[in-house]
């Protein structure tokens, strides 16, 4: 079996994000959530994004991830948009 510290740190990333989009549709397809309430989540993981104050590194890892739940959110990838 491969353990995370196998696995590039990127790699690990992008396919949590695969993973947690799949989860989102899944539950807007099974009308357990809604369109605005599945934004809802990636705009509070965002904002959670906003707010820290770390080390500088920290800091520039925090607003890329800003960046990418900003696009997703603004490109509609974790909602069927009808």
């Amino acid at each position: 079996m491969t353990t995370m510290k196998d696995m590039d740190g990127s790699a690990s990333g992008v396919a949590a994000l695969s993973i947690v989009e799949s989860l989102l549709l899944a539950l807007g397809d099974l009308k357990l959530m809604d369109e605005s309430e599945v934004l809802g989540v990636i705009s509070d993981a965002a904002e959670a994004h906003r707010v820290v104050s770390d080390s500088p590194s920290d800091r520039k890892l925090h607003r890329d991830v800003v960046i990418i739940l900003d696009r997703i959110i603004a490109g509609g990838n974790s909602v069927r948009r009808r």
